[in-house]
């Protein structure tokens, strides 16, 4: 969940530093400001069970995984928008910023009862104006689904809920099996917060 902290009209050079000196994240919309609600443990172990994946896959390469506190920069229609991805792949040379990505490749979201509407609408339409995105990828987790929506398949919805199955990412010429990205959670024990 989001909640408005201020409205309108503050620039992207007071966020950004004031994100830096903030310890509570922020997305950002044309000005306004909203809080985001801390994760759970089982929200965390997902994340990070996927950036190890991508981290031990990608070293050395050009591409770069980030977990957590890199932002991703988009323009919709003239706004400036700014958003916090739980796990973001980075390989473009344009993208020197150091505190956030405009041109990823891979972007994943980990589900929650209050942020799975957001993730599923606003950001997915959004993040898909992305020129370099390819993957856009949503994990549960308060149940065993992964839904990965891909640029070359105009976005169309690929769902995974087995064990066994494995998740491609097919812009990182990797496959990551479902049980793999939920090791550690007990799916479906617990609801997600």
């Amino acid at each position: 969940m989001r909640l408005a902290i201020r409205s309108e009209g503050l620039s992207v050079e007071d966020y950004l530093a004031g994100e830096e000196a903030s310890d509570v994240k922020h997305e950002y919309f044309g000005g306004a400001v909203y809080a985001m609600a801390g994760a759970t443990k089982e929200h965390n172990l997902i994340a990070g069970n996927i950036y190890a994946s991508f981290h031990r896959t990608l070293r050395g390469g050009p591409c770069r995984p980030f977990f957590g506190d890199v932002k991703v920069r988009l323009k919709i229609m003239e706004d400036d928008v700014f958003y916090y991805p739980d796990v973001v792949v980075g390989c473009d040379p344009r993208d020197t910023h150091r505190l956030y990505l405009c041109f990823p490749k891979v972007i994943v979201e980990v589900l929650s009862e209050n942020t799975e509407r957001l993730d599923r609408q606003e950001k997915r339409w959004n993040f898909q104006t992305i020129e370099t995105l390819e993957e856009y990828i949503l994990v549960a987790q308060n149940r065993m689904e992964v839904t990965v929506f891909r640029r070359a398949t105009r976005w169309q919805a690929q769902v995974h809920t087995q064990p066994e199955q494995k998740v491609e990412f097919k812009s990182l010429k990797l496959k990551i099996p479902v049980a793999t990205i939920y090791a550690g959670i007990e799916v479906g024990a617990r609801k997600s917060k």
